[in-house]
């Protein structure tokens, strides 16, 4: 006589809540690209998604009490020149986001904590290496200012976004890089490229480890590290059917298990949470979020279950676990976008009687601290991420961590960003060089009186203005002479003699000009 044993699990009942309409976004032009990319970001105090922009590319920046039918003039961050391919978060500090277009440029961009109240077009650093479209940005999860960029030139980039440097420079991919990520400590990073291979990669100096065949299909596959240090991949196969597997570096050729789901042809996002080992599958234009448990139990990947929706998504979006509500036993929530322009926000929760926070579902996750600098990182040295509790939910810490001793006597372009988000609208509408010359920690200056020269420049700047509206006026009436009403001619009426130009007194500013002098 056989029993069926049932696996214990925490996770077996997961459960997906889509919010009321009142509650998620509406109105958003989303981008109609057809680069393969999530299109969102999330962190705990904003949504960022790329939209449809004429004339250059941009995304919008919502903070998460913004809800509702967004305005059609609604402001946005648009200083690239094409068409935004990827955006990602700052992991150690929640104003800051990365953007990568098909302009070939990188920018990072403050945003107040507020959120923005006019467009913005000036960011706080431009990284230019690419010379093609950057499809690809990741920040690094320990190291602070530590970026990735990715573009269809093949090249991988790290930079150092507090002086706006390259670090490392990784030429090994033969052909567009579909995605890339970060181990644990950010120790390795792998990915995967349009040669159908993975590799993994020591970051510092861009020598290729290991590299496999991820998946045998043409189109684009994504691969992760999950926290125990095995590979989660996603692809296709030779027919196009849709697979995914999971590998442990060292036998990477060999599969763990290689699992086929359907034949859809809408590439597969693997979103994963450390915390509780699940990873979510979101299909581009599918309907549908499948979730897995990984174990160390076969068949190792077990299938929770699925959450459906009415519509095709477009993009989507995962909160970070500190965003998350613990009082609701909140253990993910998504940001769905599909083509309408409706971003659907849906909760994932594990259903608890008890009130308490409960410890097994919120172990310690990765605070916003970061826990090494980039000269650290480049120097040889690991460190995993800060932990911090949700016992109390999640504060914010401050931004002091931007403050980076960068080399060669250059000053970190963020460390003035991070000491008072609220000083941060002037700094956005500064240029990179304009802003390395102010001190950080210098006060704004109190409004003083003009000075003699200032006063000068007005008055000259008045006195052409007028000798040119005179010229214009003695234009236009000898044109009106020359007309002929009824066999007449009109004659030009005498200009006007412009009024002496006075001086302003030394209190006076450029609003207070008499309106004959504007």
């Amino acid at each position: 006589m056989s029993f069926r044993v049932v696996r214990s699990s925490k996770f077996r009942h997961v459960y997906g809540t889509a919010l009321k309409r009142e509650h998620c976004y509406d109105n958003i032009r989303v981008s109609k690209s057809s680069w393969d990319s999530t299109f969102c970001a999330v962190n705990p105090k904003f949504l960022a998604i790329i939209v449809e922009s004429a004339g250059g590319g941009a995304f919008i920046v919502l903070p998460h009490n913004k809800v509702g039918r967004i305005p059609a003039d609604y402001p946005l961050v648009g200083g690239h020149k094409g068409p935004v391919l990827d955006i990602a978060w700052c992991p150690h500090n929640d104003n800051v986001i990365a953007s990568g277009s098909e302009d070939c440029v990188v920018k990072v961009w403050q945003i107040p904590d507020g959120g923005i109240s006019r467009t913005l077009t000036e960011p706080v650093v431009d990284l230019l290496y690419h010379q093609r479209r950057v499809g690809l940005v990741l920040w690094h999860p320990t190291a602070q200012n530590v970026l990735l960029t990715a573009g269809s030139d093949n090249q991988v980039v790290i930079w150092n976004v507090g002086t706006g440097e390259m670090l490392v420079h990784i030429d090994c991919h033969p052909d567009i890089v579909f995605s890339a990520c970060w181990n644990w400590d950010g120790s390795q990073l792998l990915t995967t490229c349009k040669d159908k291979k993975m590799r993994i990669i020591d970051p510092r100096t861009g020598e290729v480890d290991e590299e496999a065949i991820c998946h045998e299909g043409t189109k684009a596959s994504r691969a992760l590290y999950l926290k125990s240090g095995l590979i989660f991949t996603t692809g296709f196969s030779r027919v196009s059917e849709r697979q995914y597997s999971l590998r442990a570096p060292g036998h990477l050729e060999e599969p763990i298990i290689m699992v086929e789901l359907d034949t859809s042809n809408g590439v597969m996002f693997p979103l994963y949470d450390p915390d509780t080992n699940l990873v979510y599958l979101c299909g581009k234009g599918d309907s549908v979020i499948r979730y897995f448990e990984i174990t160390s139990e076969p068949p190792f990947v077990h299938y929770i279950n699925t959450f459906p929706t009415p519509d095709a998504q477009r993009g989507i979006g995962i909160m970070p676990k500190r965003g998350c509500d613990v009082t609701s036993c909140e253990i993910a929530r998504f940001y769905r976008i599909n083509n309408s322009g409706f971003c659907q926000v849906i909760s994932m929760t594990v259903p608890r009687k008890s009130e308490l926070f409960q410890e097994d579902l919120y172990p310690d996750t990765a605070g916003d601290t970061a826990a090494l600098s980039a000269e650290e990182w480049m120097d040889g040295k690991n460190a995993e991420p800060i932990l911090v509790s949700l016992r109390d939910g999640y504060t914010s810490t401050k931004k002091s961590d931007l403050k980076v001793a960068a080399p060669g006597g250059k000053r970190n372009v963020l460390d003035k960003l991070g000491k008072n988000s609220s000083s941060t609208t002037s700094l956005n509408h500064r240029s990179v060089d304009e802003s390395d010359t102010v001190a950080p920690s210098a006060p704004a200056p109190a409004p003083a009186a003009l000075s003699d020269d200032i006063i000068k420049e007005f008055r000259e700047e008045i006195r052409k203005l007028k000798a040119m509206i005179v010229k214009h006026e003695n234009r236009i009436r000898a044109l009106e002479a020359k007309q002929v009403t009824g066999g007449e001619t009109i004659p030009p009426t005498p200009a006007p003699v412009p009024a002496p130009v006075t001086a302003p007194s030394n209190n006076s500013g450029p609003d207070d000009l008499a309106p004959d002098e504007v």
